[in-house]
C-alpha cells in the first residue's frame, strides 16, 4: 500500500479516509499500523473540529450517576437536603452547595471538580456581585 495519508477537509474525504482505516485495520505491518494511527488521529481531529462535545451540565451528570445507580428522587433528599432542593438542582434552576458537592463525592466516587461549574461561570458570577 502507498504511504499517503489522506488530509480531511470535506464530509467526502472523511468517508475516503474511513474507508482507508478499514482497509488498513487487518495489517500486521508496521508501517500500515503507523499509517492506521496517523490516519486515526486526523479523523479524530476533523470530527472534534466539526462536531464538538459539549460538557453535560451538573444536572445532566446527576441524572446519569442516579440511573446508573439506580436511584430515584427521593434517594437523594439526604445528600441535597429537600425534596425540592433535589428537584430545583435536577432541574438546574439552583446550583450545588460545597457540602452537597462533598455529599454526591462520597456517593457515588466521582471527583469533585465533575460537580463544580466551569471556572468561567464562577467568575462571571463573582463580577456580576462585585459589581453590585
Amino acid at each position: 500500500m502507498d504511504a499517503t495519508l489522506i488530509l480531511i477537509d470535506s464530509d467526502a474525504e472523511l468517508a475516503r479516509a474511513r474507508a482507508l482505516v478499514d482497509r488498513l485495520w487487518g495489517s500486521n505491518d508496521p508501517t500500515d499500523i503507523a499509517r492506521l494511527q496517523a490516519q486515526a488521529r486526523l479523523i479524530a481531529a476533523y470530527e472534534e473540529t466539526k462536531w464538538p462535545r459539549c460538557a453535560p451540565s451538573t444536572a445532566e451528570l446527576i441524572r446519569y450517576l442516579m440511573d446508573q445507580h439506580g436511584l430515584t428522587r427521593a434517594d437523594l433528599v439526604p445528600i441535597l437536603g429537600t425534596p425540592s432542593r433535589v428537584s430545583e438542582v435536577l432541574r438546574g434552576k439552583k446550583g450545588l452547595s460545597m457540602t452537597m458537592v462533598q455529599r454526591l463525592r462520597t456517593r457515588f466516587r466521582v471527583p469533585a471538580e465533575l460537580l463544580l461549574p466551569p471556572p468561567n461561570v464562577s467568575r462571571r458570577r463573582s463580577a456580576k456581585r462585585a459589581a453590585a
